[in-house]
């Protein structure tokens, strides 16, 4: 099934059947005041049909005139804008529904453990010269998102943006090296497995004296090593963190490709570089509470498995142009990214089925 035919006539029924499988959608319309009277648009489900032809790429002028040729409602161009206005909440609700309703448990070496990817990607207006919107994501590796949160461009990246629970895995990149998030994910009997920089949290070694970083990484040899260190929170009580830094070399050639990459920063944004950003740069180096059976060799092999979500993001800017923000409006662009987020955890859903049917 093609992503546009979700809304065509001989699809729609299966289409609306699935979403009503997770979620009352009249009953939530109502309750995000997203359909209030018919007026042109016969009840919530139709009008879910149009916020689904928007999200497709349909424009408004063309979004009228198909919902009369196709007898789903008869709607003027500003009254459906109107209409897709006000549904911007109740399609986010929707989202995360659809998003709850995809859980599942991996298997293999990692049996038992949820393996969550966190990462956002950023989404501009049109005529924005940077992040009008950030799109945070939470991707199991079992092959579904099971959270997102839409921000505006000052949405950081926080790993206390989603739930933790005791079983999961919360992988990420260094933008989410923060100490306060990292005691949260912690103290929900999660566990964690953070990328850091140099200078991203201050370290201690296990008798609480300064953690010489550098000179870790000038001694370590060709194979991974594993360190016990202590994250300082700033928190009463409970100051420290205890964790395991595991540290990398990096072959040479991606080493001198991430020098470059610290170079061209500097040189962009006009600052002094510092040399120890170019002596880390040639390091991978990872914070997590793994248990110690977990080799320095399987958590890097397993931080590697980051890629996966970089793919998503990918999918979802080309297969569903989630990256052509067409909409100004702040709440008829949040309606489109919706819609367009149903779309994609819709064919997900329809993708693993098939999968799970395949003999």
């Amino acid at each position: 099934m093609t992503h546009p035919s979700l809304i065509h006539e001989n699809n729609w029924a299966r289409t609306l059947s699935s979403i009503a499988s997770v979620v009352d959608v009249e009953e939530t319309a109502r309750e995000h005041k997203a359909f209030q009277r018919p007026r042109g648009v016969r009840n919530a489900s139709d009008q879910l049909r149009l916020a689904l032809a928007y999200g497709i790429g349909l424009s408004l002028r063309q979004g009228s005139a198909w919902a009369g040729t196709a007898d789903v409602a008869e709607v003027s161009n500003p009254a459906l804008l109107r209409r897709l206005s006000n549904s911007a909440d109740w399609l986010e609700a929707i989202a995360k529904r659809l998003v709850e309703d995809a859980q599942a448990q991996p298997s293999g070496e990692w049996a038992g453990c949820r393996l969550r990817l966190v990462d956002a990607t950023s989404l501009s207006r049109p005529g924005a010269e940077g992040t009008t919107w950030r799109l945070h994501v939470s991707y199991d590796l079992s092959g579904r998102v099971d959270g997102l949160e839409l921000t505006d461009d000052k949405g950081a990246e926080r790993l206390s943006r989603f739930p933790w629970r005791a079983g999961d895995v919360a992988i990420a990149d260094r933008g989410y090296a923060k100490a306060a998030d990292l005691r949260a994910v912690v103290d929900a009997g999660a566990h964690l497995l953070v990328r850091t920089g140099w200078n991203a949290l201050r370290l201690l070694d296990a008798s609480g004296q300064p953690f010489d970083l550098f000179d870790t990484l000038d001694a370590l040899d060709r194979a991974p090593a594993s360190i016990p260190v202590q994250v300082e929170i700033r928190e009463r009580g409970r100051p420290l963190l205890p964790l395991r830094l595991v540290v990398d070399r990096l072959p040479e050639e991606q080493a001198e490709k991430a020098r470059k990459k610290v170079r061209d920063k500097a040189a962009k944004s006009g600052k002094t570089l510092d040399p120890r950003s170019l002596r880390a740069a040639g390091f991978v180096m990872l914070l997590t509470n793994l248990p110690e059976q977990r080799s320095p060799r399987a958590v890097l092999d397993l931080y590697r498995l980051r890629w996966q979500i970089e793919l998503l993001f990918k999918r979802f800017k080309s297969l569903l142009d989630l990256g052509e923000l067409p909409a100004k409006s702040r709440e008829l662009a949040r309606t489109w990214i919706f819609a367009k987020l149903i779309v994609a955890l819709l064919a997900e859903k329809a993708a693993r089925m098939a999968a799970d049917s395949f003999p």
